[in-house]
């Protein structure tokens, strides 16, 4: 057996092994252990950005496929393979048309939760797929409802958090999804909602994969406002990981981590939240 088939068997048993709360393989227990359980409340709220070197998570013309490579694609779907729900901004829905599945790694499918305050996302679109796992839009009370609204494919949940200024708050999100069975949610992107969770206080642990890969212009993988000196700076702790020739950071941000609240009540009958989809080791 290869040392890539003796990792990914290791890995096979990992995402089970993450949500009964049992030992990992040593290779992996640094890194996804801590995915098991929050410290603050029932909650794990993990953020993730694929960046260049300096920053950037797209070209100026939007191309996104050629940040990270396949170390850094594999790891980000192991995180989607251990977690119950990912979830996604509208604007990345629109723009990008993410599938959210886990192909490039054994694990199951996870819920797919896309934010969606203004009743804009396509009901074509692929993250709405019937495949056998959850499909949640997140939207406000101010989008159009009954016979104004897009009719969602059969089965989609409709998830109403109450708006601040036309905006919905990471805190009133994770209350709600935690109300709706999740536990574990992988905050995906875009790079607006990502820092907009960071930015409220709402991430457990942040990773950051940097691609050997100087872009120069484009799109930064998180804005956030600014302060007025550097020791206001934010200053999780870190610790590196190889991924082939890519760089992950992993930030403990727990100390900074507002609570919501415990998780509540299980999963609707029917839509268990462990496991959440069917395990895609052929894909």
């Amino acid at each position: 057996m290869s040392l890539g088939e003796a990792l990914a068997d290791a890995w096979s048993a990992v995402p089970q092994a993450v949500r009964r709360g049992a030992p990992l393989p040593p290779e992996y227990e640094p890194l996804f252990g801590p995915l098991r359980t929050g410290s603050v409340d029932a909650l794990m709220v993990i953020g993730q950005i694929g960046q260049s070197l300096d920053g950037r998570i797209a070209t100026v013309g939007g191309r996104l496929e050629y940040i990270n490579g396949a170390a850094g694609l594999a790891h980000l779907h192991r995180l989607r393979a251990v977690v119950d729900a990912v979830v996604v901004g509208v604007g990345t829905a629109l723009c990008d048309d993410p599938r959210l599945t886990v192909r490039h790694v054994a694990g199951p499918d996870p819920a797919r939760v896309v934010i969606d305050p203004h009743g804009r996302l396509d009901t074509d679109a692929r993250l709405l797929a019937d495949d056998g796992v959850r499909r949640i839009v997140v939207t406000s009370a101010a989008a159009p409802q009954g016979a104004d609204a897009r009719r969602l494919p059969d089965g989609v949940e409709r998830l109403v958090v109450p708006a601040t200024d036309g905006r919905l708050e990471p805190a009133a999100i994770l209350a709600a999804l935690a109300a709706a069975g999740f536990r574990r949610i992988l905050i995906e992107g875009g790079a607006d909602t990502l820092s907009r969770f960071l930015a409220a206080g709402c991430l457990d642990r942040l990773h950051v994969t940097v691609a050997p890969i100087i872009l120069g212009s484009g799109r930064p993988g998180c804005t956030l406002p600014p302060i007025a000196d550097a020791e206001d700076a934010l200053r999780p702790r870190v610790r590196t990981v190889p991924l082939g020739d890519e760089v992950l950071f992993d930030c403990d941000l727990s100390a900074q981590r507002r609570p919501v609240g415990p998780a509540v009540g299980p999963a609707a009958p029917g839509a268990p939240v462990a496991p959440v989809g069917r395990a895609n080791t052929s894909r």
